[in-house]
């Protein structure tokens, strides 16, 4: 049943348009008869445009509706109307398409700075110098071991890290980590680095991101590429 309502429709429409079509024709053709005088500019435009404030009863609209010179003025001011507004339409449409291109630019361009803004944002230089420290082996967490180790500190910031290793540290790279037991797992900040210096002097510079870390007791570990176990230091965030 809904197809052929539809169908019904379809076919309505089609005759509507034919008949207005026809109707033009005999108006432009002159066969019509009008009664009055022509209406203004400012009328027929109102016509054109679809005017709420048009009433149909109003006679000059059965004149511009007969009169071969209002109908062509019609079909011209009608033609007119339509072209501006689908050169509104798409002005609006391209308009929003660049409006969201822009966004989706926008977005990117943070999204894709934001490790770099992060990154590059001012670290607080600090110095960490273990050349005469003794070291602690990783042992596991649950060990009563004690340290005696002299605690090093770091504030609870963005830091650059200067660290002069202990004595007679092989060269190589390093990975430097902060971790909350001396088991060297679950670090809070980690970062890498390849030691520089010569003799019995190596240093590791690397950054660390404690801006999340609670003030109170951690370790500082330090591993060789080479080796399996890494080194822990006593370390205070303050």
């Amino acid at each position: 049943m809904l197809m052929k309502l539809r169908w019904f429709s379809r076919a309505e429409d089609r005759l509507d348009a034919w008949v207005t079509r026809r109707h033009q024709e005999l108006v432009l053709d002159g066969r019509t008869a009008p009664i009055g005088p022509c209406p203004d500019e400012m009328f027929l435009e109102g016509i054109a445009r679809q005017s709420k404030q048009i009433v149909l009863s109003d006679p000059r609209v059965d004149h511009a509706a007969n009169c071969p010179v209002c109908m062509s003025r019609l079909l011209e001011l009608r033609s007119r109307h339509q072209s501006r507004r689908r050169r509104l339409v798409f002005t609006a449409a391209v308009g929003c398409c660049l409006l969201l291109v822009s966004a989706f630019v926008v977005v990117s361009w943070r999204g894709s700075n934001m490790p770099h803004q992060a990154n590059t944002m001012a670290a607080i230089p600090e110095t960490i110098d273990l050349s005469n420290a003794g070291t602690l082996r990783s042992i596991p967490s649950n060990s009563a071991e004690p340290s005696l180790l002299q605690s090093v500190s770091l504030p609870a910031a963005l830091v650059k890290v200067r660290i002069v290793l202990p004595r007679y540290s092989r060269p190589g790279h390093y990975m430097i980590a902060v971790t909350r037991d001396q088991t060297a797992n679950d670090p809070l900040a980690h970062g890498n680095a390849t030691s520089i210096g010569s003799g019995d002097r190596e240093e590791v510079s690397v950054d660390l991101d404690l801006r999340k870390s609670k003030p109170g007791a951690y370790y500082l570990s330090t591993t060789h590429e080479q080796d399996q176990a890494s080194y822990c230091y006593p370390l205070q965030i303050k």
